[in-house]
């Protein structure tokens, strides 16, 4: 534990610990916890959906049964010992507002979200891992995805003053409970906001600030920039003990990435091109001379092995640059059923012996957006991108264009949430026991690491010891 309890804090541009010694948060994200996704543990559409069809199908206390466990199970001090030994000190932690409070009973907070959170920065801590605290969906939902539990294209939370009032109320309750733990490393308050005019954000911001700093004046706030972290035009000022988060995903590691190095959309793609992304994204940063973090980043894995060995490349060159620029890191995502995480779910365990062939469903049909190569039946929605390109030439919704807009409201939420029947239907008649191990899946003892991401991170991390990189100590 560090000598004191003070955290964190920004001095200049580096974070620092009590002593002045500079801190370099590197790690990854828990992705698929207090926030589930669908690539990440299987189901289809948003979180909330899959929990409401899953609870009419196995009823109420046999469906909490299942996410309880489930929760537990996903990081227990297994995870916190890979992760130490991997030499990772720092892990954001994605949570949904759902398990702090509920839309039947605004401003009410939940002890049990709570307890659960404890436990993971408690198990962190005992391996001297920061913890920041992510709240990646928020009520009335802050961007067009799935990621914040939004089954729509609506970010209604710009547009309804009350589902703002009860997330500063959360964030004061957040920051009363934690102000005096040393291992949260500080507060992301709003993960990927997508606010479509750009007028909300940045003066909601200013509240926000205003009311965590009067609760809790010491921790580190880390804020994203608008538009998926990628616009930093909205802020109006450069807060004290402030990190200004981008997140830095490579076009060619996508789903639908091509060649590396080599063309993707139509872009050629190296390292000279993920270094002139990363540089556009951290302007804001280095002009005001504040902290570099990259909050979200990483390719996905195809299995096969010529394409991964592609995506590993990408994943050493943009290691590479952050050192050179002395930036922060934390790589999405820990643990998956096998698209994108450090581990992975056994595909010879229960969960994936039940539930792969459904997944392989989503894949044909690109259910996922996280995944989606935006070719899956390519030939059965052909024609309404030629209506659209025909009938509406100019329309460009935010916040990625027609072709992405289309294939959001046909692919990934009309085809995902009519496969969220399906994907209930398969915990029907399951007993407690059977129940007990599809969660017990997501334990590490019943996940493969990728031990290729696993050495590659290792190296990295060590490679950085001793020279400013901020193990804690």
């Amino acid at each position: 534990m560090p000598d004191n309890q003070t955290p964190l804090r920004v001095n200049g541009s580096r974070l620092v610990d009590p002593s002045g010694d500079p801190v370099r948060l590197r790690g990854v994200g828990l992705g698929g916890w207090m926030n589930m996704e669908n690539f990440i543990t299987g189901h289809p559409a948003n979180e909330s959906s899959m929990r409401t069809a899953v609870g009419d199908v196995l009823g109420e206390e046999r469906a909490a049964f299942f996410f309880d466990r489930l929760l537990t199970s996903f990081f227990g001090p297994q995870d916190a010992a890979l992760l130490s030994a991997m030499g990772v000190n720092c892990v954001r932690i994605p949570v949904n507002y759902r398990h702090f409070e509920s839309d039947d009973r605004p401003m009410e907070m939940r002890e049990e979200g709570f307890r659960r959170l404890d436990r993971v920065i408690g198990l962190l801590g005992a391996h001297g891992i920061y913890s920041v605290i992510d709240l990646h969906a928020l009520p009335g939902s802050q961007n067009q995805h799935w990621h914040s539990d939004n089954p729509t294209h609506v970010a209604a939370f710009w547009q309804h003053r009350h589902f703002q009032d009860r997330v500063v109320h959360l964030w004061e309750f957040m920051a009363d409970r934690y102000r005096d733990n040393p291992w949260v490393a500080g507060y992301n308050p709003v993960n990927e906001p997508g606010d479509v005019a750009g007028r909300v954000v940045g003066p909601f911001y200013d509240r926000l600030v205003k009311a965590v700093r009067a609760v809790d004046p010491a921790h580190v706030l880390f804020l994203d920039g608008n538009t998926y972290s990628t616009d930093f035009t909205i802020f109006r000022e450069v807060y004290e003990n402030t990190v200004f988060v981008c997140h830095d995903y490579a076009l060619a590691g996508f789903a639908h990435g091509g060649p590396y190095p080599g063309y993707t959309r139509g872009e050629w793609v190296d390292r000279e091109h993920l270094e002139r992304a990363f540089d556009r994204r951290t302007l804001f940063q280095r002009e005001t001379g504040t902290p570099l973090w990259v909050g979200e980043f990483g390719p996905v894995y195809t299995g096969d092995p010529e394409i991964d060995a592609q995506r590993y490349q990408i994943l050493r060159d943009q290691l590479a640059i952050y050192d050179a620029h002395d930036a922060g890191w934390s790589l999405w995502t820990y643990k998956d059923v096998g698209l994108q995480g450090v581990v992975h779910a056994d595909p010879a365990g229960p969960y994936l012996n039940r539930f792969g062939a459904f997944i392989d469903k989503k894949q044909r049909l690109g259910a996922d957006r996280w995944g989606s190569t935006m070719e899956e039946t390519a030939d059965d929605l052909a024609p309404l991108h030629r209506l659209m390109d025909t009938e509406a030439p100019s329309w460009n919704p935010y916040p990625w264009g027609a072709r992405y807009q289309v294939d959001d409201l046909i692919r990934h939420i009309l085809i995902a949430q009519a496969l969220v029947p399906e994907y209930a239907e398969l915990f029907r008649g399951l007993s407690e026991e059977e129940l007990a191990a599809l969660a017990d899946s997501f334990a590490l003892a019943g996940c493969v690491r990728r031990e290729p991401l696993v050495e590659l991170l290792t190296a990295s991390l060590a490679g950085q010891a001793g020279s400013g990189s901020g193990a804690a100590s």
